[in-house]
């Protein structure tokens, strides 16, 4: 079966989620989870407070149900959404509202400060429901929004520029494809290991906002 999870920004870590339960529910032996965005197709050019911020992208990961896990995986999974929010990050057309494509619309600092709020609500959420430290996790892969969130969560997680991967600066956001790019920069060059623990957060549009913990790689066989 293929299906689209919409989620914007937190798109990656929904799927990720649905993909898990689909798995563990026994409902297939692997699952392809693709983060793809092509942004540039509702970007108001002129607009340069959100044009200079956004790129396009995919990325994937596979996931495999195994009998014996052995701790890698999938270890939790949180996610919210409010719409009570929606008026801060948002696009201002479709064919169900103008019948036209819209464009992007942002306040930019009100989504920062929810993202700084909500994201390290959620990751506290997470982390309980995996009953594990945040010393124990080897790597923040956020989503790639800008700098400025990346660092915010940095800080309020206390981890060093050792443990964060940032690849914002080669890409821009990519929504949904963010993460999956990110982890492949970081698996690519090294840093990610085998057996690592990666913590995957991301906040979109609506609000739509998530958390994730995996452990890399696979078991024995």
């Amino acid at each position: 079966m293929a299906f689209d999870v919409q989620a914007v920004c937190a798109g990656f870590v929904y799927a990720l989620d649905v993909a898990d339960a689909m798995l563990t529910a026994g409902r297939g032996r692997r699952a392809l989870v693709i983060g793809a965005e092509s942004f540039s197709k509702i970007l108001d050019w002129s607009d340069r407070s959100t044009c200079v911020l956004f790129g396009d992208g995919a990325g994937a990961v596979i996931l495999e149900r195994s009998e014996d896990p052995q701790g890698y995986g999938v270890l939790a999974t949180r996610l919210h959404a409010d719409g009570a929010h929606r008026d801060i990050l948002y696009v201002d057309g479709g064919p169900s509202s103008s019948g036209e494509v819209g464009h992007v619309r942002m306040e930019g600092n009100k989504v920062f400060r929810h993202a700084i709020d909500k994201l390290s609500s959620v990751m506290d959420e997470v982390l309980e429901a995996a009953d594990m430290p945040v010393s124990d996790v080897d790597w923040l892969v956020p989503h790639q929004a800008n700098i400025r969130i990346i660092e915010g969560m940095q800080k309020k997680m206390g981890l060093s520029d050792e443990r964060v991967v940032k690849t914002v600066g080669e890409h821009a956001n990519t929504s949904a494809a963010s993460i999956p790019l990110a982890l492949s920069a970081a698996v690519g060059d090294g840093r990610i290991r085998d057996g690592q623990v990666l913590a995957f957060e991301a906040i979109g549009g609506g609000l739509v906002w998530g958390a994730a913990l995996v452990r890399y790689g696979r078991p024995a066989e």
